[in-house]
């Protein structure tokens, strides 16, 4: 088995490495003067099991650039199996047609990893579950569930007494999932989107008068969404409101937006190389998902079940 990194996220791809006990392949992903992609793989790769670490988040057409010629230049070097390990799947949003004469960007970006020669995916909460189905190639979704909900335990005091809270109707799957592991009730808030990243509450549905609540979502990108739910639950009487996400996309000034929001605090996994005025923020906070992702591969290299994880 070997372990290969894009340049989306280095340092979860040392970790990743590190839990599994492995270098990662020598290679080099840089680009020409006019910023085209450029890769070489420094070790030799025939007969091996090759898994490309690779987020295809800011800036996604570069990182998914980098994920489809690394895999091109591997199938090239007769690698016996490559596996696309994303734990970030950009362009998830865009899973069916929204209205006349608009693509279905997901299933383009799916054809494009199979095509171009990789045998297996592996990612980590896509956006909806039909994504798999747009794969002509075997495709495990991880949960970040678990690894929120320990975080949860060991954080927050009485954490069964906690209201897990879906900020739309389509997450409540979700946030059912993280419910039942920590034995507590669920909410939900009833959102209108008036254009893309942009929402409001109507309604929300459950008691959340005196809770303790915990919005849980798998993307954040502008944090109009979620500040505007903690807000809602707010008025509607909770007494405290955090947010656990899986994917923290950022983009603008959504770190701004989530520290002068009523939020007590935003929780994220570290599928997303975070820019470094995150650190500066008292209300941002990262659990890492290596440990998850390197025991997916592990499972994954030895045939053994990915689906027992989550039992």
């Amino acid at each position: 088995m070997k372990l290969l990194a894009g340049n989306a996220n280095r340092t979860l791809s040392q970790a990743v490495a590190s839990h599994l006990d492995l270098p990662l392949t020598r290679a080099q992903v840089k680009r020409f003067a006019d910023n085209e992609v450029w890769a070489t793989i420094d070790e030799n790769v025939r007969g091996e099991d090759v898994f490309i670490l690779q987020s295809t988040s800011y800036p996604a057409n570069d990182n998914l650039m980098e994920l489809l010629i690394c895999i091109d230049a591997l199938k090239r070097a007769s690698a016996k199996r490559i596996t696309a390990v994303m734990p970030y799947f950009g362009y998830a949003r865009q899973d069916r047609k929204t209205g006349g004469r608009t693509p279905i960007s997901a299933k383009l970006v799916a054809n494009l990893i199979t095509r171009a020669g990789a045998d297996r995916v592996l990612t980590m909460d896509l956006h909806s579950g039909q994504i798999q189905g747009f794969f002509d190639i075997p495709t495990d979704n991880l949960l970040s569930a678990p690894i929120l909900a320990q975080d949860i335990k060991e954080n927050y005091e009485r954490a069964a007494e906690l209201l897990i809270v879906s900020p739309d109707v389509g997450g409540v799957v979700r946030a059912l999932a993280l419910a039942s592991r920590l034995n507590a009730d669920l909410a939900i808030v009833d959102k209108r989107r008036s254009g893309p990243g942009k929402s409001e509450v109507a309604n929300i549905i459950g008691d959340v008068n005196g809770r303790r609540c915990v919005l849980f979502d798998d993307i954040i990108d502008g944090g109009g969404t979620l500040c505007n739910a903690a807000e809602a639950l707010i008025e509607g009487g909770a007494a405290e409101v955090s947010a656990f996400v899986t994917h923290g996309v950022l983009s603008g000034a959504a770190v701004e937006r989530v520290n002068s929001s009523v939020l007590k605090e935003l929780v994220m996994t570290d599928s997303i190389e975070g820019p470094q005025h995150i650190a500066a923020s008292g209300k941002i906070r990262y659990v890492s998902c290596a440990s998850l992702i390197g025991e997916a591969i592990r499972r994954i290299a030895n045939e053994e079940s990915v689906s027992k994880l989550f039992d």
